[in-house]
């Protein structure tokens, strides 16, 4: 069954966030529940062999401990939505497991992602195979298309429109102030993984670089589609709080695993 677990939900800074004592970091290392990783999904469409048809959508620097999470020794083959710390700093020691295993990984991503990549880790090469995705991929049994996304002050991002028997979903976690042409393949999904750092954020816009949830539910009206789950959250979030989101919006947590190709979620025993 095709299957996409959350390995993390965090920002680019993780929750706790090492120097501060909110209520939110607080409980976070007390108590759990709003402790995040650096967000990563795993999608998992094989019969439980745990290898070909398994693949990641970005490899953030708690790649080693959402492995462990999991039970996962190895997984062959990365997706990149663009080349920030908090989404590549896993990177060398997935490659060094692909060394230690002596197979070569894959690794997806727009090629100017990969120029960037290979720049930051020149070695990679050794023990990873890059692959473009501009042209459009085959990828576990998905039709895997790439856009370019505003990440507002940080740049662009690249989001993931990945299609199979009729059903559609995107993972478009680094993202605000979507135009025209950038919501174009998000209209009508079945299915969206979209980031929101911020329940309500305060910061001058000019300088910000990811939608809150007020802003993405705004969104979401206008693309009129199935669920949503939010995630890439800050410390500004609380798991605990009612929000009073829209119907067919949930947060996401971690460990949570949503079947792909129905609207059923289920937990993360």
């Amino acid at each position: 069954m095709n299957q996409l677990t959350f390995l993390g939900t965090g920002d680019a800074m993780g929750v706790p966030r090492v120097y501060c004592d909110c209520d939110v970091c607080t409980e976070a290392r007390l108590m759990g529940e709003n402790k995040r990783k650096r967000s990563s999904v795993l999608i998992d469409g094989g019969d439980g062999d745990g290898t070909s048809e398994q693949f990641m959508i970005d490899c953030g620097p708690d790649w080693r401990s959402q492995m462990e999470d999991q039970g996962l020794r190895m997984v062959h083959t990365l997706l990149i939505t663009h080349a920030h710390f908090d989404h590549i700093g896993g990177l060398p020691e997935w490659a060094d497991a692909c060394r230690w295993l002596g197979v070569k990984g894959r690794l997806y991503a727009p090629r100017e992602v990969i120029a960037t990549i290979q720049g930051q880790f020149p070695w990679l090469g050794r023990h990873v195979d890059f692959l473009e995705t501009d042209g459009g991929i085959e990828l576990g049994g998905w039709k895997v298309h790439s856009w370019k996304v505003c990440h507002g002050h940080n740049g662009y991002s690249y989001a993931y429109r990945l299609d199979q028997g009729g059903y559609s979903w995107a993972y478009c976690s680094d993202a605000i102030d979507l135009k025209t042409s950038e919501k174009e393949p998000l209209h009508g999904l079945d299915m969206l993984v979209l980031g929101t750092s911020f329940v309500h954020e305060l910061a001058e816009f000019s300088t910000r670089s990811v939608y809150d949830m007020r802003e993405a539910q705004e969104l979401l009206r206008e693309l009129k589609l199935g669920h949503t789950y939010f995630t890439h959250m800050s410390h500004d979030v609380d798991v605990r709080q009612n929000y009073n989101l829209d119907q067919g919006i949930t947060i996401a947590l971690t460990g949570m695993k949503v079947p792909l190709g129905t609207l059923k979620l289920e937990m993360n025993a």
